[in-house]
């Protein structure tokens, strides 16, 4: 005997309930309350392909206008006059941030997935603020 092929008494649905399910899936009157429209799957997957753009381009331009003239770039474009070899410069450095932005995806997962969105951003707000601190901190120390 097979297993999907048991008794009906076995699998503990009567005969009646078979027939009952068969007359109900024949019944073809729906009423307009329960009739609901139904939405196109393209629909959404065009939703889902305008955030991931979405995503991308805010993340493209805030790291983009992050990193100009900051001490990486700086630095990235000193070693490339120094050593006269300017594509192993730039596949060096690339590959560096793109460790370093894998790091920060990685940990920014990790702590979404145990820390409220709102802990995240409170503590980062904080953390920018010490920071800034910090460098005024330095500013006024060295004069």
């Amino acid at each position: 005997m097979k297993l999907d092929s048991a008794p009906l008494e076995i699998s503990g649905i009567a005969q009646t309930d078979i027939e009952l399910e068969l007359k109900d899936s024949n019944d073809f009157s729906l009423t307009p309350a329960i009739a609901q429209p139904v939405q196109p799957v393209v629909a959404d997957s065009r939703q889902k392909q305008e955030s991931v753009l979405v995503v991308f381009g805010t993340t493209f331009v805030t790291i983009f206008l992050a990193e100009i003239g900051d001490k990486t770039q700086l630095s990235t474009m000193l070693m490339s006059a120094q050593s006269h070899s300017p594509w192993v410069v730039f596949i060096g450095s690339a590959a560096a941030l793109i460790t370093t932005s894998l790091l920060g995806v990685l940990l920014g997962s990790w702590m979404a997935s145990r820390l409220s969105p709102k802990t995240i951003e409170k503590s980062s707000g904080v953390m920018l603020l010490v920071i800034s601190l910090m460098l005024f901190w330095d500013i006024f120390n060295s004069h």
